[in-house]
């Protein structure tokens, strides 16, 4: 008897991990990756904030968040021509569209391991705006903003000048995410400071 117990609790665990391992399906535009109207695809949009809901109720999400949820295994990301599209072959081509796309994506994953919500920050002039932990776009203002850049890229004055104007001018705190050869991410944040 006892064996028979336990057969049904390895039964039960696997087909506990087939309903947790189901996959959202979307599909790759140009720019963007649409998911399929699911409460699946619904679930990334209100526990993380990953995308946003359409009218239609598919969830819109950038070329950065859709390859950070493929990654974590959440999301299956086919094409126009209903091929699946692996990480590596996602990556070539948003490079054509996006030359600075890994740099970038190296600081999205970064900050979304660390548990922080990240989104893009073209109106305020920057790459990114990221929340503070635990708090939701809409909630609160987003604490940062951060500009992604490669450890061998040079950075002038002027450049460092408008970007720190632009984060003060935001009530933002401005931080440089600087991205080395194997994908690792140190943060230097900076400060306006009147003598």
């Amino acid at each position: 008897m006892p064996k028979k117990i336990k057969t049904e609790k390895v039964v039960n665990k696997k087909v506990q991990i087939k309903k947790r391992k189901k996959k959202v399906k979307a599909i790759l535009t140009r720019e963007r990756v649409l998911t399929e109207n699911t409460d699946a695809a619904h679930e990334l949009y209100n526990q993380s904030r990953f995308g946003s809901i359409l009218e239609d109720g598919k969830v819109q999400l950038s070329l950065l968040e859709a390859l950070y949820l493929m990654d974590k295994g959440k999301v299956e990301i086919r094409d126009y021509k209903k091929k699946k599209v692996t990480f590596d072959d996602f990556i070539k081509r948003t490079k054509r569209i996006e030359p600075n796309f890994w740099i970038r994506y190296c600081v999205f994953k970064d900050m979304r391991d660390r548990g922080y919500i990240i989104k893009t920050a073209l109106k305020f002039g920057a790459d990114f705006r990221v929340y503070d932990r635990g708090v939701k776009p809409g909630e609160d203002h987003a604490k940062w903003i951060i500009y992604p850049v490669h450890e061998g890229s040079a950075l002038t004055w002027y450049d460092f000048a408008a970007k720190n104007r632009v984060a003060h001018s935001t009530k933002k705190r401005l931080m440089i995410g600087i991205v080395d050869n194997e994908g690792d991410v140190t943060y230097y944040e900076i400060k306006w400071i009147r003598p």
